[in-house]
């Protein structure tokens, strides 16, 4: 099955935030969607993944609690993030 390598817009959106709370240098349209954001892929640390997600928190409205046993699927890449950050967000 062929995956779509380039980012929605909700995505991209998350993509922003990530580059945005962590200060990396890279472009947000230049991530592929399906590559890892914990270790290989983006090369993220487990701090980096606290720091995204007290700001997915702040900018989404809802927590992600670090016990939730489902993180290491939600972080294994940024298009498994956005869904489950899409289906969490408090909506206006």
């Amino acid at each position: 099955m062929e995956f779509d390598k380039h980012l929605s817009p909700d995505e991209l959106e998350l993509a922003r935030l990530i580059i945005t709370t962590l200060g990396i240098d890279i472009n947000p349209e230049s991530i592929d969607p399906e590559i890892p954001i914990y270790g290989d892929g983006l090369g993220l640390d487990s701090i980096d993944i606290l720091e995204i997600s007290m700001a997915i928190s702040k900018a989404y409205g809802f927590r992600l609690s670090s016990d939730e046993s489902d993180n290491t699927h939600i972080f294994s890449s940024l298009r498994n993030l956005n869904v489950y950050v899409q289906q969490h967000r408090a909506r206006d």
